[in-house]
């Protein structure tokens, strides 16, 4: 059923506000929204001003981040009592707009996705900080791995196995990126000592593992120097893969969806979370990530949940840097 009516300036700038909340590779926010011409519907598109080339150079890390601004788009607008048909890349890979949602619906309830996500947006933070040893009830699982699969995107929690391997190679990644001047210099530069619009502040940094067994990445330079302090975080992390079968623009926006999707029903559950996205950011590792027993897939993101501190909220920029005006 239409709504009939046109999206209010206010409608905009809370749509715009909750996709700006999602998580980004170093929270370089690289989205811009524009609504469409019947101002029924907003235009999602990618912000290449905003990339980080040296750890992400196909753009895969880049879509990912969008797909989760979309995915915030439409809680977003079940909170608006709209309901919102989304089409990817309607223009082809690579063109602009990255996404289109037409939002001339309404919802038949703001718990389109099983529950009401909207509060969460906000909530959401990344945790870089030690978890308890808590283990995530098999039903949240349950619920996370659904709701990732209703997205086109398979999430997998990994048992002790898969786990010291995904560990294994998420600090080989780590020790190359300290031995790579280009990528290195670029992740300290998202790194802000002073108060700013994006990046990573220092109070976001969170700390790293006094027994090396999480490898948390460093912005500020490896060893022997850190300026994170050191705690000793759980013994078994808690980690998470998501995977599609293919390896598209379309599939890296469907992941940044599913992630969302998860990362916003694990903060309602009380669940924290925090992407090692070290390995999936130079190819062999990130192959190896995949478990061969499971045939082919692409892994796309590693998530490590469990609970304990919320998190620092990063830096957002401002409604008006991410929304375009309406035509005239």
């Amino acid at each position: 059923m239409s709504t009939g009516t046109a999206l209010t300036t206010a409608d905009l700038h809370l749509l715009a506000e909750a996709g700006g909340l999602a998580p980004s590779l170093h929270n370089s926010q690289p989205w811009r929204f524009r609504p469409t011409p019947d101002l029924r519907g907003l235009e999602v598109h990618a912000d290449l001003n905003r990339a980080v080339p040296a750890a992400d150079p196909d753009g895969r890390a880049l879509h990912i981040s969008i797909g989760a601004a979309l995915f915030n788009l439409r809680v977003a607008a079940a909170h608006l009592g709209r309901e919102a048909a989304v089409r990817l890349l309607p223009s082809g890979e690579d063109a602009q707009p990255r996404a289109v949602l037409d939002l001339s619906a309404s919802a038949r309830t703001a718990r389109l996705f099983g529950a009401d996500l909207y509060p969460a947006i906000a909530q959401r933070h990344s945790s870089r900080q030690p978890f308890t040893n808590r283990d995530v009830p098999e039903t949240l699982v349950a619920e996370l791995m659904n709701a990732s699969r209703d997205e086109g995107v398979t999430l997998t929690m990994l048992e002790e196995h898969d786990l010291r391997r995904v560990l294994a190679l998420t600090s080989e990644a780590e020790i190359r990126t300290a031995a790579d001047v280009t990528r290195e210099t670029e992740t300290r530069n998202w790194l802000r000592l002073e108060p700013s619009c994006d990046g990573i502040s220092l109070a976001a940094l969170g700390s790293h593992d006094h027994d090396a067994r999480v490898p948390m990445r460093s912005f500020t330079g490896h060893p022997p120097r850190h300026t994170t302090p050191a705690a000793r975080f759980e013994a078994m992390p808690q980690l998470a893969t998501l995977t599609t079968r293919f390896d598209s623009q379309a599939d890296w926006l469907r992941t940044g969806q599913a992630m969302e999707r998860v990362w916003l029903l694990a903060t309602a559950h009380g669940l924290r979370a925090s992407v090692l996205h070290q390995a999936v950011e130079i190819p062999d590792t990130r192959w190896r990530l995949r478990d061969p027993a499971e045939g082919p897939g692409h892994v796309q993101l590693v998530l490590r949940l469990g609970y304990g501190p919320p998190g620092t909220a990063s830096p957002r920029r401002a409604v008006a840097e991410t929304l375009d005006p309406p035509a005239e």
